[in-house]
């Protein structure tokens, strides 16, 4: 049988009544013929509740008793599903990341999946049980109880459907799919039907909220098809897929993000030499900060200046290791500024049209928004602005590439 991996998210799964919704979405896919792997969350705001409780009995918890603690809540939640389905007469199993042998490294709070035992999983499968693994967990090598950060369960199933070689992998959550950009803050946003995984990997880690960078990754890497869809509904979603799938090519803009809670660090006057960007962002990585956007600007024969961001929650890990690296690099000074946000836009159309920087520039100018610092990639343009001005400046992209608009509604843009 060809095999499915759904995955629901914590909302999907919130209470009684949503697991035997989400159970009749399991039946449909077995009644349909499939063999089907369920990955699910932690129900609600479990996992936040679980953090409380540890705070409140040590502001720092050791991150090993933490990721014991947090494992549990999906694990409630699989045991529960499992029971809903045998209470609708389908036989089901439901197992622990390390029940299932899911072998991660031993970074506590934030691993990384290593591999996977499929062959326990697919035992199961073949004797006609739908088969519930918990998300966002997995063990080390000594055993230890890991658990994978932030988009865990998305990277969970993902992974899972890698490992099967399953035909899709379905995300189940609150929202219709993956829209041109975020519709609580520009209401005529549209729903995009296909986007390739570059494209949406870019959109992951500018600020999209619908999927985790690392599962997109891990799908575009292992060639899994991904259906982001709505628990609530019957409604088709938004496939993510290859670029050839995608043909997404004559869409320039595919959508826009916007990233909030950023700050921005700059070493002024660096010793401009070998080796001193690599002291710099070894200190950063030891740190674990994850850095978004760096630019290197030569002030003279001597010196150079090296801005970087960072979110907000990484700035006091971020301005430490900068502080104990200062003098090493012969940095003059440091100004940090954490009122800043980051608007982008994103598609794989980029690479073969002109105007779009002039287009995306000219409309916050229009908007009266103020540029502080610009970042590209091959597929992305990304503009960091005052935080107060975020949401305006997105709007203002939003309405210059159309995209209140379906693809073919659009306007176009010459070609290089």
């Amino acid at each position: 049988m060809a095999i499915v991996v759904q995955k629901f998210g914590g909302t999907s799964v919130a209470n009684a009544e949503k697991i035997k919704r989400a159970a009749q979405r399991v039946i449909q896919r077995v009644k349909e013929g499939y063999s089907v792997v369920v990955v699910a969350s932690a129900r609600g705001q479990q996992t936040d509740e679980l953090i409380a409780d540890a705070h409140e009995l040590n502001p720092e918890p050791p991150e090993r008793e933490l990721d014991q603690l947090l494992s549990t809540g999906e694990i409630q939640s699989v045991s529960l599903f499992a029971m809903a389905l045998h209470a609708e007469g389908h036989n089901a199993i439901s197992f622990s990341g390390g029940q299932i042998r899911m072998m991660t490294d031993g970074v506590h709070t934030k691993a990384r999946i290593k591999s996977i035992d499929a062959s326990r999983i697919q035992k199961e499968l073949d004797a006609g049980k739908v088969v519930l693994v918990a998300g966002f967990q997995g063990i080390d090598d000594d055993g230890n109880i890991t658990t994978l950060g932030r988009g865990g369960s998305d990277t969970s199933a993902v992974a899972l459907a890698a490992a099967m070689k399953a035909e899709e992998c379905e995300i189940f959550t609150d929202v219709d799919g993956v829209y041109t950009t975020d519709p609580r803050i520009f209401k005529d946003a549209v729903k995009i039907d296909k986007i390739s995984y570059d494209e949406m990997l870019e959109m992951a880690s500018m600020g999209a909220g619908v999927m985790h960078s690392r599962s997109i990754e891990l799908g575009k890497k292992c060639d899994v098809r991904i259906h982001v869809r709505n628990s609530g509904n019957e409604n088709k979603g938004t496939i993510i897929t290859s670029e050839e799938e995608a043909q997404m090519e004559e869409v320039v803009v595919s959508g826009a993000t916007i990233q909030k809670d950023m700050a921005k660090i700059g070493l002024v006057n660096v010793d401009h030499k070998p080796g001193n960007a690599a002291r710099v962002f070894s200190k950063l990585a030891e740190a674990r900060v994850l850095v978004n956007d760096i630019i290197q600007t030569e002030v003279g024969p001597k010196k150079a200046n090296l801005t970087f961001t960072v979110g907000s929650s990484d700035l006091k890990a971020a301005k430490k290791a900068i502080d104990d690296v200062r003098d090493t690099v012969g940095c003059e000074d440091i100004f940090v500024h954490d009122n800043i946000a980051e608007v982008s836009i994103i598609g794989v159309g980029m690479r073969s049209h002109y105007g779009i920087a002039e287009k995306m520039f000219t409309s916050l100018f229009k908007a009266g928004v103020n540029i502080d610092l610009i970042t590209t990639s091959e597929i992305r343009i990304s503009c960091v602005v005052e935080k107060k001005d975020a949401e305006r400046a997105l709007i203002a992209v939003c309405k210059a590439f159309d995209l209140d608009k379906p693809v073919g509604k659009r306007k176009k843009y010459p070609r290089k």
